[in-house]
């Protein structure tokens, strides 16, 4: 299906819907800006129908899934680039200046981080903390850009904490879960909070009985459901921009936060710490 086919697609295949999915189809036509930014669990509810009617729904109008149909509509005709959205500068032009581009991308990161700043819950954060410091094992993951993430959390805490791990590869993330325990956290990293990937991680993790610290966007997603601790980045992300910079910086920031805090509770144990890996790659500066 052509991409600027989807709107005519909605209203050609109206009268063949259920009743569930012309509620889907009417909400999406009055808010087809607002949907490209929605995970499937909040447009679900925001249409009053079950997250299986708007996977019928999609499939119905010839996608595959529900992210299929949100590139559809981010590309439909009428309908606004993702990036149309980027704090006071507006968005960049062909015609702008670099130094335009340049405040333009500024206004961006910026508000990125203070909209994640602003969904800071402190008994969250405190509670993720008590995780962490209790963990024999943290498994820091997440899958495409969200993995690089993961890795710079890793990166972070293992100059103050040993226990830090990343595994890269979604199959052997999948094996270290299903061999998790009662005593290791998964600090897991994912924008939308709705992959395959990642399901296939946090469930047998649930099962086991680890932690489970998501950072993510949607409050109300897959991932949301299975989490003990849900931490929310800033930043809209339309489909035509996964993986932004100004996304990974609300996420950057939560690493930050968490970091910093876990330092601040463990402070006898995480400066020793600290100073011993310095020394350890101090030789290798010039």
């Amino acid at each position: 299906m052509e991409y600027k086919d989807v709107l005519d697609t909605m209203t050609g295949e109206y009268n063949n819907l259920t009743k569930s999915g012309r509620k889907a189809a009417d909400y999406i036509f009055a808010h087809r800006v607002e949907a490209q930014y929605m995970s499937i669990t909040a447009l679900a509810e925001e249409c009053g129908v079950a997250e299986a009617t708007i996977s019928r729904f999609c499939r119905t109008l010839g996608f595959s899934g529900y992210n299929d149909f949100k590139l559809a509509l981010a590309k439909a005709s009428g309908a606004p680039a993702a990036d149309d959205e980027v704090g006071i500068y507006g968005k960049v032009l062909p015609e702008d200046s670099i130094t335009d581009m340049c405040k333009k991308l500024y206004a961006t990161n910026v508000a990125a981080i203070d909209q994640t700043l602003a969904q800071i819950d402190e008994e969250n954060v405190g509670r993720a903390v008590k995780y962490l410091s209790a963990a024999q094992r943290v498994y820091c993951f997440g899958q495409g850009g969200s993995l690089v993430i993961a890795m710079e959390a890793w990166a972070r805490f293992i100059t103050a904490a040993p226990q830090f791990q990343c595994i890269e590869d979604s199959h052997m993330q999948a094996m270290a879960a299903a061999l998790s325990t009662p005593d290791d956290v998964i600090l897991f990293f994912s924008y939308s909070g709705a992959t395959k990937d990642m399901l296939d991680v946090l469930r047998p993790a649930r099962r086991r009985g680890a932690k489970i610290i998501l950072v993510t966007h949607f409050a109300k997603s897959p991932a949301a459901a299975m989490a003990d601790v849900t931490l929310l980045c800033g930043s809209k992300e339309g489909p035509l921009q996964s993986g932004s910079v100004a996304a990974k910086m609300g996420l950057l920031f939560i690493i930050d936060v968490l970091f910093n805090e876990y330092c601040r509770t463990n402070p006898a144990l995480t400066e020793a710490n600290r100073e011993a890996t310095a020394g350890a790659i101090s030789a290798k500066l010039l």
